[in-house]
């Protein structure tokens, strides 16, 4: 039961996420840097549950991260393209810079949950399939400028 608020109001519940200690176990995990395993249960808190599914929609952008884990831009996308070659991220969408500047974060599917359409009962766990020196294959976010001319 939830508690009521001096206003008479339901307090709002606490956000949280499980780790699975078998998931924490394999190889894979185990190969993570520190950076990567502590931005997982950052992009994890993203998932809105089973009853209102969003994996494969997941947005956390590499700011986002950064701030969260108080480390550089940099080191947050390194964590990302690391949880991606482990098999426990894909990006389902890449980012892109909308119009007028409305930019939008990669979308990511955590692999060890099922896809809305359950298309995937619980979840490809991908990570289950990685082995030492067999990454997988990291889709690597556009630059808006590849080639650095400035339009000159």
């Amino acid at each position: 039961m939830a508690h009521r608020s001096k206003r008479g109001g339901k307090e709002p519940q606490e956000h949280y996420t499980k780790l699975v200690r078998t998931m924490m176990q394999e190889p894979a995990w185990r190969a993570l840097p520190p950076v990567a395993q502590a931005l997982y249960p950052w992009l994890k808190l993203e998932w809105r549950g089973p009853h209102a599914n969003n994996n494969g929609k997941i947005r956390f952008s590499v700011r986002q991260a950064a701030d969260a884990l108080s480390v550089s831009r940099d080191t947050a996308a390194r964590g990302f393209r690391e949880l991606q070659a482990k098999g426990f991220i894909v990006v389902t969408e890449q980012a892109y810079l909308g119009v007028a500047g409305a930019a939008r974060a990669p979308a990511y599917e955590l692999t060890e949950i099922e896809l809305p359409n359950g298309s995937s009962r619980g979840g490809s766990k991908l990570y289950r399939e990685w082995r030492e020196g067999h990454d997988f294959k990291v889709k690597k976010t556009r630059t808006n400028n590849p080639e650095s001319m400035n339009g000159k």
